[in-house]
């Protein structure tokens, strides 16, 4: 097969695992820079537009889009790649509605999906109000644009999370405010889903002092063996996303496992180095699996040349 990787960064760790599980199992790769790219919207030769030349056509593409402001031009360009008839990995609208963090919660609670009592708001006469929604302090404000655990705030009295609202509303920003789950201190699960079944999982736990679990902001991770509950709460979470592949973000509470986030580009580092199950490859698998049945459903379509 004829793949394209659309990443950013040609060096990142997933990218190149990706890379490497794609050739090891005899395909073709390229890496393409989504942000570099333009299309050209023609109704009868849509195209992919890179450096000046048409990139052709792909079996399958792995979009590798941030949750970001650059999101919506990335899921653009697999949008055109998908009306070229390429397999994506994860599906244009779905990477948008899951770089959404309000429009994700919605849609997860809309298919009774397990969450943290949550509030979403802009501008608050009576900021106790949606305190009070949450079930009070300590409670944690989030901004919409957030990742990675930035713009995440841990408020511990009522006070505290007045102040947060306040500073949020002065910058105009839209929030989310979440009940904080004590019991869970500091640690959280990455189940990592793949065409609707969990590969591997792990738990990250907080560096002290701190209540976000985020590797990227010092957390550990070791591996995890989640519990039947668990990996059928976080297949529903990607289920309800429509997302082929995904990285669903739990928290254990007293009621049973709680979704935070579901997120369509998982990282593959801290998954493989903590579980030491190939990730990649089992992805790599799932697409051969997927573009062999839309060859046999759509038998007109011609097979990009190997």
């Amino acid at each position: 097969m004829r793949i394209c990787i659309l990443s950013r960064n040609p060096t990142l760790y997933s990218t190149r695992r990706f890379k490497e599980a794609a050739e090891a199992r005899g395909h073709k790769i390229m890496i393409v820079d989504y942000l570099r790219c333009y299309v050209d919207i023609t109704a009868h030769s849509p195209k992919v537009m890179h450096a000046g030349r048409a990139l052709g056509k792909f079996d399958a593409i792995i979009p590798r889009v941030a949750s970001s402001a650059d999101a919506a031009y990335g899921a653009a360009i697999v949008r055109q790649f998908e009306m070229i008839g390429a397999f994506s990995l994860n599906a244009s609208q779905a990477i948008v509605r899951s770089g959404d963090k309000l429009r994700s919660l919605q849609l997860l609670s809309r298919k009774n999906v397990d969450l943290p009592k949550t509030g979403f708001a802009h501008n608050l006469l009576g900021k106790d109000d949606v305190i009070k929604l949450v079930g009070g302090t300590p409670l944690v404000i989030k901004l919409l644009q957030g990742s990675q655990g930035a713009g995440v705030v841990l408020a511990e009295t009522p006070k505290a999370a007045e102040a947060v609202i306040s500073a949020f509303q002065q910058l105009n920003a839209n929030f989310l405010v979440q009940e904080f789950i004590r019991e869970a201190d500091g640690r959280d699960i990455r189940a990592f889903v793949v065409g609707g079944k969990v590969v591997a999982a792990m738990e990250r736990s907080a560096p002290p002092g701190d209540f976000r679990s985020n590797l990227h902001r010092g957390g550990t991770a070791k591996k995890l063996r989640i519990t039947k509950t668990e990996r059928e709460v976080a297949i529903a979470a990607a289920k309800a996303m429509n997302l082929n592949v995904a990285g669903v973000d739990l928290i254990r509470a007293k009621r049973g496992p709680l979704v935070l986030e579901v997120n369509s580009s998982p990282g593959l580092e801290g998954i493989e180095n903590a579980t030491g199950v190939d990730v990649a490859e089992q992805i790599i698998t799932f697409i051969e699996k997927k573009v062999t049945e839309n060859e046999a459903q759509n038998p007109q379509r011609k097979k990009v040349d190997a």
